[in-house]
């Protein structure tokens, strides 16, 4: 029987959910928290808080600073926060593995589980598709040579 995993209480959850570290005895929560089906989702918000404060910034500057007007600068903001995601997201698997590496995990380890969890599902769905899809009987001939 596996020991049961220690949980982070509301509060760190909140500091890990905008970039903070927890202490190590969490690991194993870290672990699954990166592993789960909904991983990439907790992820994106996980960017979006952490982008958010500096989109924020940039916009209040240029509403206060420059002068500018408020509909350039609410673009400007929401502009910044939009790149700062989709870098963010663009790079997921790569910072997940860098964040387990820094609980004592191997890097790939967080992606291979991932996979595995998976690999079940994924196989009944292409076979589904190659049902549907690829079926032997309707395969057009090859055209004679001349």
């Amino acid at each position: 029987m596996t020991a049961p995993v220690d949980k982070p209480n509301l509060l760190q959850r909140l500091w890990y959910l905008i970039g903070g570290r927890l202490p190590r005895r969490y690991r194993e929560w870290v672990f699954a928290d990166v592993t789960k089906p909904s991983w990439l989702a907790w992820f994106a918000l996980r960017s979006v808080l952490q982008v958010l404060p500096l989109s924020l910034v940039v916009t209040l500057g240029l509403v206060l600073l420059l002068d500018a007007p408020l509909g350039l600068a609410i673009a400007c903001g929401a502009l910044g926060l939009l790149v700062g995601v989709y870098y963010s997201l663009s790079y997921a698997v790569e910072s997940v593995e860098h964040r387990i590496t820094k609980y004592g995990y191997p890097n790939g380890l967080a992606a291979q589980t991932r996979r595995d969890r998976d690999a079940e599902q994924d196989r009944e769905r292409q076979a589904r598709y190659n049902a549907s899809w690829r079926s032997t009987g309707d395969q057009p001939t090859a055209p004679p040579a001349d």
